[in-house]
């Protein structure tokens, strides 16, 4: 199945297909316009040449329209990352052969000091488009898609690097739509709010295909913390799904008695800690689902009854942790008394598929990432993980969130996931800046609940009693801030903190002595 076939056969459909304001459009509506679009678009098109368009839109009706243009046309959809500034943003339009690039006038304004030389760039709001429209002639799709063909370039969030493009095919769009749609009841009477950047593969599989395998509405949304709640019981969303920190956002906003007063039945996702998992639960009365799957689509980890603290569950068939260095399993996790991870060095590996490459096609246009990620035959996730004698899984990072303290090697999220047990701190990340002498210096950033302070005598009586923190994972810097730098995807953009080094970025910086555990503030 395809994800043209699904759409299409959705075109004569009166059920509600979008939320927006106090507008709806019905499928049949919204595919006809979609059709429309397709058809003005590829009159834009050198057939010699790839037909890829690019979007550079906010989650809105028209980026819905262009979604489900792009499936009924035949053509490949580009998502550009709406956070890409200048050069680096065209690199992306240009790396992805996007013959067209579609804006709104939201995001026009983000070529306006680039060369653009040889894109059609094309604003919806335009009177040009209006006119492209009108004229436009039945659509004719440029082909029949086979399941296996690409529907969308993704690009990667590029937390430790640039982004690449993934491809992904109508089947992972088409197989995770319809999987996710009978896992949790997902009918054409509920509603999918879509809040997370729909050039995003989370938004892409886990929302808008959700809707469209079940006929449900879509609301799509910018997701605001402060908003959530109003959205969601503004356009009866049953149905959410996201990715990085959400869930902490909502939270750090003012607990009211009705919070739990709102039809939303489930929330789908990945990379909510333990704590946020199940704070929101409460607080709004969802059944929340936390999983784990890189935008690769090639490991892919579920929760399960049963899963144990901190772990993201069990692994697909062929989901592994193996050493980069030599190609062999890591053993089991061991834990002692406490809970304390014992043989990090030998348990912690990189999460792989042994059976291959999943549902990974390929990084468009870079052949060499490909090569890297299936180094002999297996698919190298990137992410650090360590798994116990049961099989649970737990992650501990990326690949680049080694660090070498005192000759040893520590990873950053079991660090991370101590933290987080502090109820006055609602995001967390953990990294590397360089020790004086040799080798790495443990910094962490954080951002306090907004009602809530944190002094360093605090902070180190925490830690204290943290039994299963090494005393070598104590943080020798500490920055306290009130914004973070962040991916569109809601993840903290640790390079960025990397570049900045041992700063405090208008926040404020405590550090402590290497062998003492007294923090004090610093003045920079």
């Amino acid at each position: 199945m395809t994800v043209q076939q699904l759409i299409t056969a959705r075109t004569n459909d009166d059920g509600v297909a979008i939320k927006h304001g106090s507008c709806r459009w019905t499928w049949r509506q919204h595919l006809d316009e979609a059709a429309a679009t397709a058809a003005a678009l590829h009159g834009m098109l050198d057939r010699a040449n790839p037909a890829h368009v690019g979007v550079l839109m906010g989650n809105t009706p028209q980026m819905l329209t262009q979604m489900a243009a792009a499936a009924l046309g035949g053509h490949v959809l580009c998502g550009i990352n709406t956070t890409r500034r200048g050069d680096s943003l065209v690199d992306d339009v240009r790396r992805a052969d996007c013959q067209v690039l579609v804006v709104d006038t939201e995001h026009r304004r983000l070529l306006a000091d680039v060369d653009t030389t040889g894109i059609e760039v094309i604003d919806v709001s335009s009177q040009h488009w209006t006119n492209l429209l009108s004229a436009a002639s039945a659509l004719e799709p440029l082909r029949i898609a086979d399941d296996s063909d690409t529907f969308m370039l993704v690009f990667t969030s590029g937390t430790s690097g640039n982004p690449k493009a993934v491809e992904v095919s109508h089947f992972m769009v088409q197989l995770a739509g319809e999987s996710l749609a009978g896992r949790f009841g997902i009918t054409a009477a509920d509603t999918c709010y879509l809040s997370m950047p729909l050039f995003h593969s989370m938004a892409l599989v886990a929302g808008w295909g959700v809707a469209l395998a079940s006929g449900a509405a879509m609301a799509p949304a910018a997701f605001t913390a402060s908003n959530f709640l109003a959205d969601v019981r503004r356009y009866g969303a049953t149905y959410m799904n996201y990715v990085g920190k959400p869930l902490a956002y909502v939270l750090s906003t003012a607990e009211r008695a009705d919070d739990a007063d709102n039809p939303l039945r489930v929330a789908f996702g990945n990379e909510a800690s333990d704590r946020d998992i199940l704070e929101f639960s409460r607080r709004f009365g969802v059944e929340v689902w936390d999983g784990f799957g890189s935008t690769e689509n090639a490991v892919i980890v579920t929760r399960e009854p049963g899963t144990p603290p901190n772990s993201i569950g069990k692994g697909f068939d062929g989901v592994a942790v193996f050493k980069s260095e030599t190609g062999t399993e890591c053993p089991a996790a061991l834990f002692g008394p406490d809970g304390q991870l014992l043989n990090g060095d030998e348990a912690i590996g990189e999460l792989v598929n042994t059976d291959g490459p999943g549902m990974f096609k390929g990084y468009y246009n870079d052949s060499a990432a490909t090569s890297d990620r299936m180094r002999g035959g297996m698919y190298w996730s990137g992410d650090l993980a360590y798994r116990d004698a049961d099989g649970w899984i737990y992650l501990a990072g990326r690949t680049a969130d080694w660090l070498r303290v005192d000759g040893e090697n520590i990873a950053a999220m079991p660090i991370e996931r101590i933290l987080l047990r502090n109820s006055c701190i609602s995001r967390v990340a953990v990294y590397a800046v360089p020790d004086e002498h040799v080798g790495d210096a443990v910094m962490v950033a954080i951002l306090p609940h907004p009602d809530h302070t944190l002094s360093p005598a605090e902070f180190e009586r925490f830690l204290a009693a943290q039994q299963d923190l090494s005393p070598k994972a104590w943080p020798l810097w500490v920055r306290i801030n009130t914004e973070l730098p962040m991916t569109a995807t809601y993840k903290i953009l640790k390079r960025e903190l990397i570049r900045q080094g041992i700063s405090a970025d208008n926040g404020t910086l405590w550090s402590r002595a290497v062998r003492s555990s007294t923090y004090t503030e610093v003045t920079t």
